[in-house]
């Protein structure tokens, strides 16, 4: 079990009302939610809207990912020595207006630029919202407060996305970003009147940061995230293809499908984060395996209707309970740099993200089929394993700092 380490993450400030701060952050990862995975399952109109190919579609999803990467590490760093709330409204101001200039972006071109704008942000955001939400309650439940401000994520798979897939078939995929727009104006005002202000650590520095970077924990679990939840994206960017062309679901079905997955990493979310608080390397030694086996028991079941809904249930769950445990084992990995720990794993995420979507297009591309992609992600949660297991045998020699 991970060492529970206290410092910059332990409560300093109390809160006026820490359910309404933790709903005002996850809140950000509704509007970063709905932005992320509706582009998969209005994939084939933005093909048509651009005049693009399936796999330069798939481009768009690699372009946010990227942003996502690039963006986690750097602005978390150069924000260290801002007040959280500070960092975490300005994050969502420059999330909102990038994905409005999603909306008006007049070709293929120009939609790569603002969708990787849009995601400079994502995983900085996540990662402050994390910090303040674990600063708000004891170190024993940090886990659960990780899990809330993550169920943004979740939820909006339930009702954001299907509703922004309804809206995007119906009336044009381009208002997806206006819906995300009124989402984050909607976060920015909650936050500022819910979340309490934090003065920033009186050592912060990007320096400090950035000596995250130096240790082999912190690497290796970005490697399992990387690795591990590879699988997740890979089945899911094209899911919108698998269901209609193999299960044989029709189109007007697809929002139905994205909220099963929703409520399946709403379950997911909340059971992951009550299984980091009890035991953060159990959890990710016994998930990882968890969500290979539901890929191939999903590559199987996904050719008759029913079993294919059942899974994308299983699915969406087994691998959302790896997140909680992933973002809590970074902050326990590097204590005295949380922001920046707690935002790589946001871009270890979407690495997975763009090597999900990367991979699941290149076995399609070779012929395998639209179900070929859930057998590489189930290879890539067994290797996710193989780093989680040698960072636990790493601990036992060398434990990590409290």
């Amino acid at each position: 079990m991970s060492s529970i380490v206290q410092s910059p993450t332990a409560p300093s400030v109390k809160a006026p009302n820490i359910g309404a701060a933790i709903f005002a952050l996850s809140m950000g990862g509704v509007g970063i939610g709905v932005t992320e995975f509706t582009m998969m399952g209005l994939l084939k109109e933005v093909e048509q809207g651009l005049s693009i190919s399936t796999p330069e579609a798939g481009h768009l999803i690699s372009a946010y990912a990227l942003g996502v990467v690039v963006g986690a590490p750097l602005l978390a760093a150069v924000g260290a020595k801002l007040p959280r709330k500070h960092l975490a409204l300005g994050l969502m101001l420059f999330f909102t207006l990038a994905n409005l200039t999603s909306y008006v972006a007049p070709d293929y071109g120009t939609m790569l630029v603002s969708r990787f704008a849009a995601g400079l942000p994502h995983g900085a955001f996540f990662g402050v919202a994390a910090v303040i939400a674990a600063s708000l309650v004891p170190p024993s439940r940090r886990g659960w407060a990780i899990s809330m401000v993550m169920a943004g994520l979740s939820v909006s798979n339930v009702i954001g996305v299907p509703a922004a897939t309804w809206v995007g078939q119906t009336f044009g995929w381009r208002l997806l970003f206006v819906l995300v727009g009124a989402i984050g104006v909607l976060t920015l005002v909650m936050l500022w009147k819910f979340v309490p202000y934090q003065a920033p650590h009186p050592d912060a520095s990007i320096r400090r940061e950035l000596g995250a970077l130096k240790r082999l924990q912190v690497w290796l679990a970005i490697l399992i995230g990387i690795v591990g939840f590879g699988g997740f994206f890979a089945t899911y960017t094209y899911i919108a293809h698998t269901m209609t062309l193999v299960a044989g679901i029709p189109a007007s079905l697809l929002p139905i499908v994205v909220a099963l997955y929703g409520l399946g990493m709403v379950a997911g979310t909340v059971v992951g984060g009550r299984l980091a608080d009890k035991s953060v390397m159990g959890t990710l030694y016994w998930v990882l395996p968890g969500i290979a086996v539901a890929l191939v028991i999903y590559a199987i079941a996904v050719h008759w209707p029913w079993s294919a809904f059942v899974m994308v249930f299983v699915v969406g769950a087994s691998g959302s309970m790896l997140v909680p445990a992933l973002q809590t084992r970074l902050l326990d990995a590097s204590p005295d740099a949380p922001s920046l720990a707690s935002s790589l794993n946001h871009a270890a995420l979407n690495v997975a993200n763009a090597l999900g979507a990367f991979l699941g297009g290149l076995v399609i591309a070779w012929g395998w089929g639209f179900v070929a992609p859930a057998l590489v992600g189930a290879v890539l949660a067994i290797l996710g394993l193989a780093v989680a297991v040698a960072s636990g045998l790493l601990e036992r020699r060398k434990p990590l700092a409290a």
